[in-house]
């Protein structure tokens, strides 16, 4: 028989069958089902939180340029966000792209000294840069596209490289943390920059994928990215400290296992350490040849300020000295120590041993070689590792084994403060004024 309906009684409106979606959302139940969801589909979720990000980056560029940046700096009395992108390092990317690298190195004509060239930047960004521009782009669409998609294949590699179980502590919401670290990465104030012709996005793809090669121990495919690593960003001796505390903890693992350490891998250790070496000079080197001066490349850094001659952290203990005096020393060793300590303590120990090595010898690297400079903002973008400590102080119990419940607004509020730093960084230093501006 079938089943007879009832109909409701006069008078009594009947239950809908399900609430309204942004109700439901708003319920601890909704969010509960909405954060499994999106632990459920990863890929998915930080694509969407990346696209999200980008977006809010370009506010903030609308921003800078319609209240904050001077006229003088564009060249005309309505800055776009046009303007914005095409201001400050995307000039010298542009004469790459247009004209190569200046032969003989350019000298100063009044005082016989080299001056600024674009042999201080490297070159595989831009060149693929052109590659695109030979299908009709322009040098900002081919630029700002390619930061775009590299970008989003950034965070998916984070992502990758956070949850790896290889060489880290036990933790039971590592996924999670995870999740929600290369979501935070994604609204890092200077990631603005990847809505302009710069070299961070490739940077970070190339660092992530290395370092996550090096975790599964596929040598020969660290040596292949390393080399166009060399000529991105000079950061393989950083990247080398973390290739051989890998290889440290390797070879006491297996020797404490009986087993001869890295039997039948040593040819492709080698292979590795050697494409370190070359990727570290490789463009010194370049420059060097091509220019007949054999310290180009130094020369024309230092011409930008850094002096590696004056020896490591020295400026920095310097400058922290001339802002505030002994005080100004206290909190910069203060700052680098707590770093250290959440690298080395509980907020640390869910990640591999080769991420956290990272996290540290990225930084170092950062201070010995480079001077005190608001371009660090956007260095810092390679510390994949930094948001994952913001993920875990934000989330974790004070024992950092578990997730509190209360997870979500805290990450809230992390996510509202970085939106704010967004907004500064990118009304504050990417703006230009010919006569005053520090560079992002």
């Amino acid at each position: 028989m079938a089943r007879a309906e009832v109909a409701p009684a006069a008078g009594v409106q009947a239950a809908p069958t399900r609430r309204p979606v942004l109700r439901r959302l708003l319920t601890s139940q909704g969010r509960h089902e909405l954060a499994g969801h999106a632990l459920a589909h990863p890929v998915r979720t930080l694509l969407a939180v990346y696209v999200v990000s980008r977006l809010v980056s370009l506010l903030a560029l609308w921003v800078a340029a319609t209240w904050f940046q001077n006229p003088a700096g564009v060249g005309h009395p309505d800055p776009s966000v046009g303007d914005m992108v095409g201001l400050w390092d995307s000039v010298w990317y542009r004469r790459i792209v247009q004209d190569g690298y200046p032969v003989p190195l350019p000298v100063d004509t009044t005082t016989g000294y080299v001056t600024y060239s674009a042999w201080a930047f490297y070159p595989l960004y831009p060149y693929l840069v052109k590659g695109l521009m030979a299908t009709g782009l322009s040098f900002e669409v081919a630029g700002v596209g390619l930061n775009l998609v590299l970008g989003a294949v950034a965070v998916l590699l984070i992502h990758a490289l956070l949850r790896t179980t290889h060489h880290a502590g036990p933790q039971p919401q590592r996924e999670r943390l995870a999740l929600v670290a290369a979501a935070l990465w994604c609204f890092y104030p200077s990631t603005v920059v990847m809505l302009k012709p710069y070299t961070e996005a490739l940077a970070v793809v190339l660092v992530c994928a290395a370092l996550l090669l090096l975790v599964r121990r596929h040598y020969l495919l660290v040596a292949a990215v390393a080399i166009p690593l060399g000529f991105t960003r000079g950061v393989a001796p950083a990247l080398g400290i973390a290739v051989l505390i890998h290889l440290g903890v390797r070879w006491r693992e297996e020797r404490a296992a009986g087993r001869r350490p890295l039997a039948g891998e040593w040819t492709r250790v080698v292979v590795m350490l050697g494409a370190l070496g070359v990727s570290a000079i490789a463009w010194p080197v370049v420059a060097g040849l091509a220019t007949g001066v054999p310290t180009a490349f130094f020369d024309v850094q230092e011409v930008w300020g850094q002096k590696p001659a004056d020896g490591p952290f020295v400026l920095w203990v310097q400058w922290a000295w001339d802002a505030r005096g002994l005080f100004g020393v206290l909190v910069l060793l203060a700052l680098a120590a707590t770093y250290v300590a959440l690298v080395l303590g509980r907020h640390g120990s869910w990640l591999s041993i080769e991420v956290r090595a990272w996290a540290l010898a990225y930084p170092i690297f950062l201070f010995a070689v480079v001077r005190p400079i608001t371009s660090m903002w956007r260095f810092l973008l390679l510390d994949v590792p930094l948001a994952a400590l913001v993920a875990s102080v934000a989330m974790r119990t004070a024992n950092g084994q578990q997730v509190v419940p209360h997870w979500r607004r805290r990450v809230a509020v992390v996510v509202a403060l970085l939106v704010v730093g967004m907004l500064w960084w990118t009304t504050s230093l990417l703006t230009y004024t010919p006569w005053g501006s520090f560079p992002p």
